[in-house]
């Protein structure tokens, strides 16, 4: 049970804030109260980040003790931090990583996937080692990524950047929301594709569009994004890391079992545009920027985190790596999305998609729950709060309908995956946390021997550029083409 509260306290973080439409539930002012936010008051009256301390003073503030003081939290230990960073990297994303790898490469996919996972995890790092300056020079005990954006501008070194710190904070928020929404719509059609192949290999069905049973995913859909409450959800998380692990294990015998030729028979390196697809599905498949700073903020020891990163991030790539390898290596050419549809026909195989299925399908409402109320918080201000009941019911429908149309509009899910990963991660993944770190490290620590800390930012920047503009160009062209 601690896991699952685990999970909906990290999924509450992401949103920074809680909403009840029923007057007689706490307000959002108590929630806020009562967790260890950089902003005990609601977005409406966040703090005005200014510097009150520097130097040894700053470095000497204790945040997790502060935690503790604020209100009693559920905090996290080594193993379930690690635990929560794996989960909210692996997403939807994975089922389809081999296929990615068809588009680059074998042994190049591997060595890409291995150097992609190493840089979000160098950026997972920046990012909480900025927040843990911060702290102490703002004497807050805890920080979100749009916060900490925020602040990094308005107490950094560059004056002229102060005022556009509240727009580098709704930059960060876009970002992320543009993120998880568009994995709800991956979501929708990797849940339709399994159920396609489920009902015409039976021959229960004839036939049909993959796009007729997207859009029969729109109800379904939903009903269950009505839920409002996260102890409902929360625990298909557990059984979802489970799920993936044995994914990964499946994917190593099935694939190795159905390969007929030698892994150096296949080819090294294949085209540019391909390369590009697999880049932003890899990022895509490993990056959960967005809940780095939950998890840290809910550790019982924050300073920790470091390690956090290299185990989890360790185990991530592994699972990525095993799935997208073993995936590829054993279908080859003739691999589809997600990687189950190319199991055997066999009970346990048959077990693990529908369960997979029925997993993403729950997963769909718990990625759209936390988007949709930062998008709720602005949105809301418009109406009369006697409604709030039925109004924001029927933007949630609105939502998820324009989700499953984009899913419907465009089911190549690699393509989809690619541009998410490329534009929406070149973002949040690379350029965010590299101008978080140099505007927040500027002065102390300092830009380090040569100004290395410079030419480091220079350079992640440039790669987030690079994957966003070419990366997202070459994956909308793939996105674009029709698919039945």
């Amino acid at each position: 049970m601690s896991t699952i509260l685990n999970y909906t306290f990290l999924l509450v973080d992401l949103t920074d804030k809680e909403y009840s439409a029923d007057p007689k539930k706490p307000t959002n002012d108590s929630v806020e109260a009562s967790r260890p936010s950089a902003s005990a008051a609601t977005r409406s009256a966040r703090p005005d980040f200014v510097t009150k301390a520097t130097g040894e003073e700053a470095r000497n503030y204790d945040y997790a003790a502060a935690r503790l003081q604020a209100g009693p939290i559920k905090t996290t230990n080594f193993i379930e931090a690690v635990g929560n960073l794996i989960k909210t990297c692996l997403g939807g994303g994975v089922v389809g990583i081999h296929t990615a790898y068809k588009r680059c490469g074998l042994f190049t996919g591997l060595l890409i996937n291995i150097f992609a996972g190493m840089l979000l995890m160098h950026s997972k790092y920046i990012l909480v080692s900025s927040a843990q300056l911060m702290y102490g020079r703002l004497q807050m005990p805890s920080l979100t990524f749009p916060e900490l954006a925020e602040a990094s501008l308005k107490t950094g070194p560059f004056p002229k950047l102060t005022k556009y710190g509240h727009i580098f904070r709704y930059m960060v928020d876009t970002t992320l929301c543009i993120n998880i929404f568009g994995s709800c719509s991956v979501y929708s059609v990797i849940v339709a594709r399994t159920i396609k192949q489920i009902l015409e290999e039976a021959d229960l069905v004839g036939e049909a569009s993959i796009r007729i049973y997207t859009a029969c995913m729109l109800i379904p859909c939903i009903l269950i994004a009505m839920i409002l409450s996260l102890k409902y959800l929360a625990p298909f998380s557990i059984v979802a890391n489970i799920l993936l692990i044995l994914l990964a294990f499946s994917t190593v015998y099935y694939g190795s079992k159905a390969a007929t030729k030698s892994p150096t028979e296949f080819p090294l390196i294949k085209d540019a545009e391909g390369f590009f697809e697999f880049l932003g599905v890899c990022v895509f498949s490993m990056e959960g920027m967005g809940m780095s700073l939950p998890i840290e903020n809910y550790m019982k020891e924050p300073k920790k985190f470091p390690l956090v990163i290299c185990t989890g991030m360790t185990a991530v790539i592994s699972i990525v790596g095993l799935i997208g390898f073993f995936g590829y290596w054993g279908y080859g050419e003739e691999a589809r999305t997600p990687i189950t549809m190319n199991f055997p026909w066999e009970i346990y195989p048959i077990i693990l998609k529908s369960s997979l299925a029925l997993v993403l399908y729950v997963t769909f409402a718990l990625n759209f729950w936390a988007p949709f109320n930062l998008v709720w918080y602005y949105i809301k201000v418009k109406h009369n709060p006697d409604k709030y009941w039925c109004i924001e019911r029927l933007y949630r429908a609105l939502f998820v309908t324009a989700l499953i149309l984009l899913a419907i509009a465009f089911p190549n899910i690699n393509a989809f995956m690619g541009f998410i990963g490329s534009f929406g991660v070149g973002f949040s993944a690379f350029m965010f946390p590299s101008t978080i770190e140099i505007a927040v490290k500027w002065h102390e620590p300092g830009l380090g021997w040569h100004k290395w800390r410079l030419y480091k930012f220079i350079t992640i920047f440039a790669f987030g550029v690079f994957l966003c503009l070419l990366g997202g160009y070459c994956n909308v062209k793939n996105l674009l083409k029709v698919e039945a």
